[in-house]
């Protein structure tokens, strides 16, 4: 049978519109189920809390829980590895974070390329570290501490979370912007270097506010200076290392990822819903707490985050000679 012209067009009008409306309608009806939402990091801690204060807001607005999976090991690179081999339908998502973009040089062998495999979707938080000294050391600003490194070289020894972690690169990059030399001390975490540092064991090191902050106002520690690009509103009285060395920024961040052939309606419709989150003036209000700021922004602005640090933190290991252990 011979289908007259108009039908004909009518018919292959209608064929080419079905990926179309099959879009429309994927993002329209998204999610389908529950939604995964892999955080690569042991409980507890600043990515879980910002997974869930999320997380939450994702599952009223969106009509299906968003359930914090923990997956970590290697780094971080077991959860973002089982994120990158997931479906890519938006029911499987990776908090992303600043190991992420540190790990794609650190690690010469990976199973799987972080920039090609994970959609960036949206950016949650931004966090300063504090770096941190013993009372004991003669020095309270920035300037004094350099001066004091300078005279003693490779006499102080600077605490860090492991090789490789943000608190141990922070510390390369003040060490390279600064022109000093320290011993660099690894642990198996934040948390027993801090108890080393504050026991004098380690001279100095970077932290999170999250896990440092109380020290600081007991004065157990002193708090020399935020390694963000500004001053924390945790520690309004604390000034930036970039005060001092301009151009130095060493901040965690989390955000949200997806497996990279992600449809992009899904990823629009997910930012749209993370920025609408971090509008909340309560989640703001938290996220100050935690000694952060809400990023926010579209899909693009978090890739472009990411590919600026991963091409910052790239130089840093090269220049320290860092070696994943």
């Amino acid at each position: 049978m011979t289908l007259p012209r108009r039908r004909f067009l009518q018919w292959t009008a209608g064929i080419a519109a079905i990926p179309a409306v099959s879009r429309f309608a994927s993002a329209q009806t998204y999610p389908l189920r529950p939604v995964h939402l892999i955080v690569p990091f042991p409980p507890g801690g600043g990515a879980e809390i910002s997974a869930r204060l999320v997380g939450q807001r994702l599952s009223e607005r969106l009509g299906q829980p968003f359930v914090i999976y923990n997956r970590p090991g290697a780094g971080t690179n077991i959860g973002t590895e089982a994120v990158a081999r997931a479906p890519s339908d938006g029911h499987t998502l990776l908090l992303v974070n600043a190991a992420n973009a540190i790990n794609a040089t650190l690690y010469d062998k990976l199973s799987f390329n972080f920039i090609r495999d994970i959609a960036p979707v949206g950016g949650i938080i931004r966090l300063s570290s504090v770096l941190l000294v013993h009372p004991s050391l003669p020095a309270e600003t920035i300037p004094a501490f350099i001066a004091y490194a300078k005279a003693n070289p490779a006499k102080l020894s600077m605490g860090s979370g492991g090789i490789g972690s943000g608190s141990h690169l922070a510390g390369e990059l003040f060490k390279m912007m600064a022109g000093i030399d320290m011993v660099h001390v690894p642990y198996r975490g934040v948390a027993p270097a801090l108890t080393d540092l504050l026991g004098g064991q380690v001279q100095v090191m970077a932290a999170s506010t999250v896990a440092s902050i109380e020290y600081v106002r007991t004065g157990k520690l002193r708090a020399l200076a935020v390694t963000g690009p500004t001053r924390s509103n945790a520690l309004p009285d604390i000034p930036s290392i970039g005060e001092f060395l301009p151009g130095y920024e060493a901040s965690g961040w989390f955000g949200i990822g997806a497996p990279r052939s992600a449809p992009a309606e899904i990823i629009g419709r997910l930012n749209n819903e993370i920025n609408a989150a971090l509008a909340d003036p309560k989640i703001k209000a938290r996220f100050v707490d935690l000694g952060g700021a809400v990023l926010g922004g579209s899909a693009a602005d978090f890739g472009q985050l990411i590919a600026d640090e991963t091409e910052k933190w790239a130089k840093v290991i090269k220049f320290a000679g860092v070696k994943a252990s």
